[in-house]
């Protein structure tokens, strides 16, 4: 399974943003974590057509989660940024060269496809498995309970390129 770097860059801020105390700007989001600012912007855009996030407008404006990161997934994220569409795309390659199997006796998927099926259904429920929420506690547990803290200080703070501990990852 291969993801885009904006599944990254999307899952960072979701968790960025559980500990933020107003919206937080693109531009703010990019230089915590010194990433472009225009590529981190698509990202925001995918996750806000999929209404996980919602931009406020205005002097005071920036990014919100739209629900409690409890109630975001992994998954939810993956689909915005890279799309829902599965991993293995079986193209019925039995059915062609000069061994073809007839179209009338693949009355199921073949042994390959049901196993890709399968594994991607796994990765799915996984995925879905694990909240924003979730990880958001990881990096207290990984980083201690001042990581997420220090990083809503820094947001808060003026927007100077201050540095702070930043979760990493």
């Amino acid at each position: 399974m291969k993801l885009s770097g904006g599944v990254e860059w999307a899952l960072h801020c979701c968790v960025v943003l559980t500990t933020a105390t107003e919206p937080v700007p693109a531009a703010r989001l990019a230089e915590l974590h010194d990433v472009s600012g225009s590529y981190l912007a698509k990202q925001l855009q995918a996750l806000s057509r999929a209404g996980l996030v919602t931009s406020v407008q205005g002097k005071a404006g920036g990014y919100v989660l739209t629900r409690a990161p409890e109630l975001i997934t992994i998954l939810d994220v993956v689909a915005a940024v890279d799309g829902a569409q599965p991993a293995f795309v079986c193209t019925e390659i039995r059915q062609r060269g000069p061994l073809a199997t007839p179209q009338e006796a693949c009355t199921r998927p073949c042994p390959i496809a049901r196993a890709m099926a399968g594994a991607d259904a796994a990765w799915r429920a996984a995925l879905q498995a694990i909240s924003i929420a979730d990880l958001a506690r990881g990096v207290d547990e990984d980083y201690g309970p001042t990581a997420l803290a220090s990083i809503r200080t820094w947001l808060s703070g003026p927007n100077d390129g201050d540095t702070a501990i930043v979760e990493q990852g």
